[in-house]
Order: C-alpha cells, then structure tokens, then sequence
C-alpha cells in the first residue's frame, strides 16, 4: 500500500493510487478499528467519486456495518450527519487537489476527526489479509441505504446559525462552482429566514 493518512485523510491519483481494491480495504478496516455499526457517507462531484465510494461502501457492509448515503454534499454536512446520528462519518473527495486524485476522510463517532494513532492503526488493516469464511453472512451484512433527509437536518443547522444576528448591510455571494455544496447551497437560500434576509438586502 504506498497511499498513507495525510493531514485530511487519505488521498491520491483516483484508479491508480486510490484503486477501488484499496477503497474496499479501508471500508473494512475502518470498521474493524472503529468498531462501528453504522457510518454516513458523502461524495464531491469528481468523476471518480461514485466508483471510490462503492468500493468503500461495499467494504464497510461486507463487514456487518450499515452505511447511509448522503448523496454529493459538503464535508461538513457528513461531520454533522454524524453526530446527529450518533455514528462514523466518511467523505469521498480530495478537496483542492488536481481533478485526477480522490480521497477518502474518516470521522469517529459523533462526526469527530480522527486522532493519529487511530489512522495509524488502519493504515495496520489495511495490510492484513482477511479470512472470506470469518465476513458475515445472511442478516449479518450490513445495509446501504440512501438518506438524503439527514441532509435537512444541516441545512437547519445552517440556518438557526443566524438566529439574532444582525446581519444589516452585509453582503455574501455564494458561487458554488458545481462542488459538493451545489445541491445543499439553494436548499439553505430557500429557507423564509434566508428569504427574508434576502428581501432586506442582506443576503
């Protein structure tokens, strides 16, 4: 395994580095040290992003851990998902990196970063060799779900975050340049305090 744990998780060339084989093994891993049973899961909108987050995926239910995807969305919104949900959290993307790389960023229980020797203790999985009689079988896979609706919960969050603020006079401008933040960005700027704010010139 030549990709290890950088200051934001794990990341390389997307097919070369970042292989789906390697994506598959971190799935596992990450449950075995983390001991979960669930996890959130979000992508950005890079082309390789489904095929990495299927292999990570199909990882994580091979090893009895249910997965609820999100869906394209923020960082944030899967750090917030996570602690709504009481569960781990994992984000396919590579953030400013060149268009070729992904990556994939881990959050414990809670939505919380990762300490380093908790990423060091995966990196260990990912060399061991798994046993395919001691994966589960039956009702023991874990389930992949689709959960777009925890989604509303952080463009809530977003929006109380104004509440008794004065935000007379300021001016913001959103240009979410078709990243992770397209499809959750208009929801946020849909919602009546949003609009109000809107109407007085603020937003």
């Amino acid at each position: 395994m030549a990709l290890r744990f950088g200051t934001d998780g794990l990341r390389g060339v997307a097919n070369a580095e970042l292989t789906p084989e390697l994506a598959l093994a971190l799935g596992r891993a990450t449950v075995r040290v983390l001991g979960i049973d669930a996890i959130v899961v979000g992508t950005d909108t890079r082309r390789s992003s489904p095929l990495i987050e299927a292999a990570f995926v199909a990882g994580v239910a091979s090893h009895g851990c249910d997965v609820m995807r999100l869906g394209v969305v923020p960082t944030p919104t899967v750090a917030y998902a996570a602690h709504a949900e009481g569960c781990a959290g994992a984000v396919v993307s590579a953030s400013h990196n060149p268009f070729v790389d992904n990556g994939i960023k881990l959050f414990g229980v809670g939505g919380r970063k990762l300490v380093d020797d908790v990423e060091a203790r995966i990196e260990g999985e990912l060399h061991a060799e798994l046993d395919p009689a001691a994966l589960p079988t039956g009702d023991a896979v874990g389930t992949i779900t689709e959960r777009p609706d925890l989604i509303d919960g952080y463009v809530e969050h977003l929006v109380a975050v104004l509440d008794g603020r004065d935000l007379q006079g300021v001016r913001v401008v959103l240009d979410c340049a078709n990243g992770a933040a397209t499809p959750v960005a208009p929801q946020v700027f849909e919602r009546p305090l949003c609009i109000a704010l809107r109407l007085r010139g603020t937003l």
